[in-house]
Formats: structure tokens, sequence, C-alpha cells
């Protein structure tokens, strides 16, 4: 466990670092097959502890560290929010514009598929509701249709749908892109192409103005799954480029702190108020929520992943007094099925004085 001093707030109510880092860590420490966790102020740590196995001693003995990466599941919809709202804005195209013409032309269109934005596709209220979010998986939802834009609904193929969009805006891709003569090549095709134009645009605009490293292949030295308590080998989760814009980037704490800090207040991804404005809009964020500091919100973005005994989770923080923080833990949380987030979000809040 590490720590440094944070420089308090004159008056007002500001966040007790050394108390917070203390609750964390007993609410983690026993409850998890290990974790690690985060702090920066102003672009630089103030906090940072970790605890027991990235990997266990039965597969290599690996202790959690800043610079362990992990699948961060979700969090990369925050990642994709990113991407978005950079080039939407670049290519001056509204976030209220309808996600149609950007749309494959080979796939057939259901009904209120012509009708949805991209506000709606990034908020989660374009009337899709599947989880499924490989090539073939979204081709069929766009043919099957939506009937509830407009109520929020989760679903991973919101932001899967993303790398088919970004890959048409950036013109990696044309919409009228196919093999005639054996359309059974498009799908692959239009795979591939999107699967690649995605992560070059995110190393490019996301990750390098932020120096941060990602990748969608699982390194040996990643940190593995495992049930709580952590018995026997541990889980890979592996390469889920496939599912790239809702969940497949592996990075770290400290690529993830990088990340927030330079979208926040750089001005190298996007300018500040724009990264207001799309953390304001929920773009790649889960919930925006009050906290006693007068006037101020956090915003975050949770990270979930599992086989269905091993887990991976990974909630990130904007946080008031110029914070952010991100926390990875590769378990359940205790036995009880506690949602990670709201341990974390709980424990922050609680330390407010």
């Amino acid at each position: 466990m590490v720590r440094s001093a944070l420089h308090r707030r004159r008056g007002g109510k500001h966040l007790d670092v050394s108390a917070f880092g203390t609750a964390l860590d007993v609410a983690l420490q026993s409850e998890t097959a290990g974790y690690v966790m985060g702090l920066n102020q102003h672009g630089d740590r103030i906090l940072s502890q970790h605890h027991h196995w990235a990997q266990t001693p039965t597969d290599g003995s690996e202790r959690w560290a800043l610079g362990v990466a992990m699948h961060v599941a979700s969090v990369s919809k925050f990642i994709t929010g990113a991407c978005m709202t950079r080039r939407l804005t670049d290519k001056g195209i509204s976030f209220d514009a309808n996600i149609e013409p950007y749309l494959p032309a080979y796939w057939s269109e259901g009904p209120g598929i012509a009708s949805i934005t991209f506000r709606e596709l990034m908020t989660h209220t374009s009337g899709f509701t599947s989880g499924a979010c490989d090539l073939l998986s979204l081709e069929a939802q766009v043919a099957a249709g939506v009937s509830s834009i407009g109520t929020y609904a989760y679903a991973n193929s919101n932001y899967s749908l993303c790398r088919i969009l970004l890959a048409v805006i950036n013109g990696n891709i044309a919409v009228g892109a196919q093999y005639p003569s054996d359309p059974a090549l498009n799908d692959p095709f239009w795979d591939l192409v999107t699967i690649k134009s995605y992560r070059h645009y995110a190393h490019r605009h996301i990750f390098e103005p932020s120096a941060a490293h990602a990748h969608f292949d699982h390194l040996p030295g990643d940190a593995l799954g495992y049930p709580f308590p952590p018995v026997g080998g541990g889980w890979n989760s592996g390469d889920l480029k496939e599912y790239c814009g809702a969940a497949a980037w592996h990075t770290t704490v400290d690529d993830l702190l990088k990340v927030m800090g330079t979208f926040r207040r750089r001005g190298t991804i996007v300018t500040s108020a724009l990264a207001q404005t799309a953390l304001d809009s929920l773009f790649g964020i889960d919930w925006k929520i009050a906290t006693p500091i007068p006037g101020a919100s956090l915003y975050t973005k949770n990270g979930l992943w599992s086989n269905g005994l091993c887990v991976e989770q990974a909630p990130i923080y904007v946080l008031p007094e110029d914070m952010e923080m991100a926390v990875l833990a590769n378990s359940p949380i205790g036995t009880t099925n506690q949602f990670f987030s709201s341990v974390v979000t709980d424990t922050y809040l609680a330390n407010i004085i």
C-alpha cells in the first residue's frame, strides 16, 4: 500500500483520502482474490493501494500492482464514448443526428432503425436490448428493428455498433462496400475492417495523447479472473476483439487514470468543455451521482465480465476536487454477491467530511 498526502481544500467538504483508503482496504482486502486502486488529483497520484493476487500461486504468484493489466470489460465503453465524442465533433455531425446513413447498405433495417440517433445509442435509449455484440448479432438486431426508442435499456450492442459507425465516418469503409460476387464475404470483411479501424482510432486519438497503453489480446502478465474464495486455476477471458466498442480492452489502473485525466483536462483528446458535455450527457458513463460536496457530482462507469464463476471487475470514476479513480478486482466481492461499484462508491461518499 502506498499513500501520499492530499492538500485539502480550504473550507467546505472534501474527501478524507487517508480514511477512504483505509475503509476501502477493509472492504476489499478479505473479500477479493485481489485488487488494485489508484486515485489522482490534478493528474498526480495521491493514493494507491493493492492487495493479494493478480495471478495466484497456482498460476505463477503475480501480485497486483498499478501496472498490471486486466480486461476492463464495459469500461471500454468510456473509451468508445470518448472516440465518438471526438470524431462526431471533428466531422460536424450532431449527437442528435441519425445513425442510419452510416450503417452497412447490405444490412436489412427493421422498424425504428432510421430514427435512432447517436445520442440515443450512447445513452442506451436506442431501443436495442441485447447483450450480444459480435457483428452477426448486431446485423440481426438491426434487421429486427426496435420499438422502444427513448426508453433506457443497457445493451452492449449500442456501443459495439459504434465501432461500425466510427469506421464509416472515418472513411475506412464505405456504406456500400460489399462483395456482389460472393455475399458470404461481406460479414467477415466488415468485421475485419471495423475492428481494425476502431482499434487504430482509439490508439491514435485516445491512448497516444494520454501516453497510455491498451490491448485486445490477453498477454501472459495480465490478471486472471477467479471465483471467491480463489480456488484452483484462474480464468483467461481471452481475446475479445469481436466485442470491441462495448468491451475487449485490457489495460491497467495507471493507464486508465492517464486516459481519464487527459480526456478531462488536457485538451488533446477533446476540449475540457466538450469532455464535460460528454460526462453530463452520460456518453460512456453509467451514473452521475450527487455528492456531499455542494454542487459537485461524481461520474462512474462499471466494468464486469464473468464466465459464471470467475469475475473481472473494473469501476472508474471522474470525481469532484479534480480527482480520478480506477479500481480493478479479479473475483466476485465476497460470497454475498455484492456489487463492486456500489461498494467503492458508498465507501467514497462515506468519507467526504
